[in-house]
C-alpha cells in the first residue's frame, strides 16, 4: 500500500514531508486537506490528528503527525533507498545530527515562521501585520544566522559534511521568507553557499510550490 500524505499541497509543513519523501525515493500519494473549509477540524481529521493541523501520514497502518517526527520515521524505515544517512547511525555522527535538529527548531523556526505568519498567513486571513513584531523577529533571525555562518564556516551542513534531515528541516520557512520579500538567507556567505545547495536540490525543486 503506498503511504499517504493527509495535508495541503501548499502548507509548510506537507512539503517538508514530501521533501523528505522524494529524498529517500518513497512514492506518496497526496490526500488534500482543505483548510479553508474547515477539513482539519472535522471530527473524522481530529480522530486522526487531534490537534488539528497538517499533516500526517497512513504508512502500513501507521498514523504518524508532527513533520519532523515523520521524517525521522521515514528516513529510518527506508534506510536503504534514497539520500543515504539522513538520519545518521553512528553515535557521534547521530549526536550532531541531534544537535543540529535542535539548532532548527530553536534558533530558526520560532523566527521565521513567526515573519512568515506575520507577512504572509496574516494578510491571507485578512488581518494585520504586525511590523514592529517583524523588525524583532528579523533582528533576532539575523542574529542567530551569524552563529549559522560561523558552523558552517567549518563545514558543509548544519551536522558535519554529510547533509541531514536537520539542513532539510530548514526548506519551507527559509523558502517563505524569500517569497516574503526577505533575502535574509542569502546574505552570510557560508549560510548563503549552504542555502543555494540545499534549495538546489531535485527533492526540493519538485516540491517548493506545492506538495
Amino acid at each position: 500500500m503506498v503511504l499517504k500524505l493527509y495535508g495541503m499541497s501548499l502548507s509548510t509543513c506537507t512539503r517538508r514531508v514530501a521533501a523528505i519523501l522524494r529524498e529517500k525515493d518513497v512514492p506518496y500519494e497526496l490526500v488534500e486537506i482543505s483548510l479553508m473549509k474547515g477539513e482539519h477540524k472535522s471530527p473524522a481529521y481530529l480522530e486522526k490528528q487531534p490537534f488539528g493541523q497538517v499533516p500526517y501520514i497512513e504508512d502500513d497502518g501507521l498514523i504518524l503527525f508532527e513533520s519532523r517526527a515523520i521524517a525521522r520515521y521515514v528516513a529510518r524505515k527506508y534506510s536503504s533507498q534514497g539520500t543515504p544517512e539522513l538520519l545518521p547511525t553512528d553515535l557521534s555522527a547521530y549526536a550532531a545530527f541531534e544537535q543540529a535538529a535542535s539548532i532548527e527548531a530553536s534558533n530558526f523556526d520560532p523566527f521565521a515562521s513567526g515573519i512568515v505568519g506575520e507577512k504572509v498567513f496574516k494578510p491571507m486571513r485578512g488581518l494585520t501585520t504586525n511590523e514592529e513584531r517583524v523588525k524583532e523577529l528579523y533582528a533576532t533571525l539575523e542574529a542567530k544566522l551569524d552563529a549559522y555562518n560561523t558552523i558552517l564556516g567549518k563545514q558543509k551542513y548544519l551536522a558535519g559534511d554529510q547533509i541531514t534531515l536537520a539542513d532539510l528541516f530548514h526548506l519551507p520557512y527559509g523558502f517563505m521568507l524569500g517569497q516574503a520579500g526577505y533575502d535574509i538567507m542569502t546574505q552570510k556567505p557560508n549560510v548563503a553557499r549552504w542555502w543555494n545547495d540545499i534549495t538546489s536540490r531535485p527533492s526540493w525543486k519538485a516540491v517548493e510550490n506545492g506538495a
